[in-house]
Order: C-alpha cells, then structure tokens, then sequence
C-alpha cells in the first residue's frame, strides 16, 4: 500500500506537521540566494555563504549523532525546530527593516548550519521511532521524500512571486512562522514510558564516536554508499547555489524564473519518491542507486550548457529525480542495514555526506565559476561524478552479497531471499 506508513499515529502527526514547515524551508532556501546575489552580485560570495551555512552542520553532525543515540530524540528535535524558527524570524527582521548586510547573512547562515547539525542525523534517527512496524520504514522514508520535493513544487515558485511583489523578508518571515505547525505535531506525539526505546548509553563522546565510524567504515555497503552520496554532494549538488546565475544571467530571467526552476525539479523528484514509496523491498534498490546517478549526470550536463529557458527547464524533473531517488533510497538502504544501537551515528555521517561535502562544493564551484563561467564549472564537476556513478554501478552484486546476510538476520529479507539489493 503506497500510504501504509501514515497508518502509525506518530508519523501520521510528523508528516502533516512537516509538510506545512517545508514550504517555509524551501522558500527561504530561494530567497536567501537571491538575496544574497543582489547584494553582492557575485557567484564566489555565493559560495562562500552556502559554505557558511553548511560547514559548521559537518563539524557538529558526528558529535550529534553520538548525542542521539544517548538522548531522547523526541526532546532534542523539539529544541532544533525552536532555534531554527528564532533564525528564520530573526532574519525577516533585519531584510524587512532594512538593515541587513552581507556580514549578518554569514553569522545567521553559520547560526542555521549548527541547528541543522544536530537536526538532520537526529530528525533521520527518529524515523525509525515512528514506525513501529519495521516493515513500514522505506515507505516512511520515501513518504518524507515525497514530502520534502512536494513541497519544492509549492515553495520555490510561492518564493519567486512574493520576491517580486514584496522582497525578501515576507519569505524569511513566513518560513518562520510555519515552524509552528511541526511543534505542534511534536507536541501531541505519544511514546511509552520513558521516551525513547533505546537504551541509553554512558561513557566517552569521543569513544563512542569512534566506535560509530569503524563500524560504518568497517562496512563495505555502508561504506561505499556513504562516499558515493559525498561524492554527490560534492561534484553534483553544488549547481543549486549557482541557480541565481543561472536564472539572472544566462537564461535572463528573474525570481520568477528561477522559482519555476526549483519547482520543475520538485516534478522530478515527486516520481521519484512515488516510485520509492511503492516498493515492498530493498530487492534492486543498489542498482536503482547507481542508475539514478547517471539519469541526474546527464541531465545536469545539458542544463549546464543550456540558454534556452525552455531546455533548461525540461532538464529540471531528471535532475530532481536523480536527486531524491539517490538521497531517498541510500537512506532506506542504511536504515534496514544499521544496527539500532548505532543508529543515530551512522545517519550522522549520511547526513555529513551533504551538509559537509555540499558546502565544499559549492565553495570549489562558486570559485570555478568566477574564473571560466557558471556553465563550464558545473559541466566539469558533472563528469567527474558521472564516472564515479559508473564505478559505483560495476560494484553493486559485489556489495549485494555482503548485504543480503544482514537483511536476513535484521528480518528485512525472508532469510531464503537472494535477490537483487
């Protein structure tokens, strides 16, 4: 059944509560780039923001991963979204007053990247408490997919009118407020005595830490898949930071323009998640991974050479498709690998292979950009992926056999399953 996971009260109340929240995400996600290169004009100050944002989520995502695997996940997500809403608020204040200035985008674009240090391996962590049935977690997941890129189809294109008709702020203002909705839902969710199920664990942060990445490392399809999403963070996603340049001064367009490029890749990626939530099992989903990967390549490399608003904006559904699909099912695939009681570590380092590579990319290509033009710089970067997306492709039977053992000992697989994974 596509919608099987909403059947869990808890997830039920997260789904509804996140979807309102997102929209807010993704149209203050617009309105930060396009603010931000009205102000300075500049594809490198571009990257330097994005970079600024992101960086300090991969130094503290390690750290926070140990954390939730030793906390009350349903508490430390509460406190994230409060913080995260006082960033969004406080930044409508200085755009809406007039006061706002490069160096403050920096300071409240580090202050977000802390809070979603600690939100995104948490927040994946909690998925699993949800759903009380494990059968139901991939479709958890690909329902948050689903989520996530139907609300891209809604926030982007609502950002680009309201730029147009009042600015920034009423962007930054709304996504602030929006937070309510998913607070509410955390507050009405019910678990047994004692939160979280898990047991707690005591001693070294450090230790623990370690412990965490030898067993992902340890791993080979943990591990590779791992550095396959890096590898995507870095040399593919980095085009996003690059939307305004794109949008203003190759395609000739406005806000408008670049919301409804947003929005296409929402198209894309709502199939992909469709796809995703449909599936009963793991069976195919390395192949899928890999395949998608070069679906996302190619269809970067056209958008990349593209001055057609038409061309390009055909490009924008592959593009998003490969994206989620990626993201989406490499999630499911480390969730049904992981041990409970390392949970929240190991999406801590899925969340790192984007919140840490991701800002190194777009810095890398913001620079790259400014010395031989957006389209050559994220051209390049999309080959060098693509060949490591054919490399992935060649190892996956190898990494099925390694897997299957523990799909069969986690019961995710009958135990006379020996399908592809």
């Amino acid at each position: 059944m596509l919608f099987r996971a909403l059947r869990h009260r808890n997830f039920r109340l997260f789904f509804t509560g996140q979807g309102l929240s997102l929209v807010g995400t993704w149209m203050q996600r617009i309105a930060m780039g396009w603010l931000v290169y009205r102000l300075t004009d500049s594809a490198l100050v571009l990257g330097m923001i994005g970079f600024a944002s992101q960086v300090p989520s991969f130094l503290v995502a390690p750290f926070a991963g140990v954390i939730a695997d030793r906390v009350d996940r349903h508490r430390l997500l509460f406190v994230t979204q409060i913080a995260a809403m006082l960033q969004a608020l406080l930044l409508a204040m200085l755009v809406m007053s007039g006061q706002v200035q490069v160096w403050h985008l920096f300071v409240l674009g580090v202050m977000l990247g802390v809070v979603n240090g600690f939100d995104m391996p948490v927040r994946q962590a909690f998925v699993s408490q949800m759903v009380d049935d494990r059968a139901d977690l991939g479709n958890a997941i690909a329902l948050n997919s689903t989520l996530v890129n139907g609300s891209r189809l809604i926030g982007p294109s609502l950002a680009g009118l309201l730029i147009a008709l009042w600015g920034e702020g009423i962007c930054f203002l709304l996504n602030g407020l929006s937070y309510l909705a998913v607070l509410y839902s955390l507050r009405v969710m019910r678990f047994p005595k004692g939160g979280d199920t898990k047991e707690r664990r005591a001693g070294s942060l450090f230790r623990q830490l370690r412990e965490g990445a030898r067993y992902a490392g340890g791993f080979p399809p943990i591990r590779e898949l791992l550095m396959l999403l890096a590898a995507f963070s870095l040399f593919g996603l980095p085009y996003l930071q690059l939307l305004p340049v794109f949008a203003r001064d190759i395609l000739n367009g406005g806000p408008e323009a670049m919301g409804w490029l947003m929005g296409a890749t929402g198209v894309g990626a709502l199939v992909g998640a469709w796809m995703l939530a449909r599936r009963d099992t793991v069976i195919g989903l390395g192949s899928f991974i890999g395949r998608a990967a070069l679906v996302f390549g190619f269809a970067l490399s056209v958008f990349s050479f593209s001055t057609q608003f038409w061309l390009s904006l055909a490009m924008m559904p592959f593009i998003g498709f490969g994206q989620v699909a990626m993201f989406a099912a490499g999630n499911t695939l480390l969730q049904n690998l992981v041990d409970d009681d390392k949970r929240g570590r190991v999406m801590s380092f899925y969340s790192m292979t984007w919140m840490g590579f991701f800002p190194l990319g777009t810095l890398l290509m913001g620079a790259l950009a400014d010395q031989i033009g957006a389209g050559r710089a994220v051209f390049a970067s999309t080959i060098v992926f693509m060949v490591l997306g054919v490399l992935f492709l060649t190892r996956v039977p190898r990494l099925r056999a390694m897997a299957l053992p523990v799909y069969h000992r986690n019961g995710v697989l009958p135990a006379d399953a020996g399908a592809q994974s």
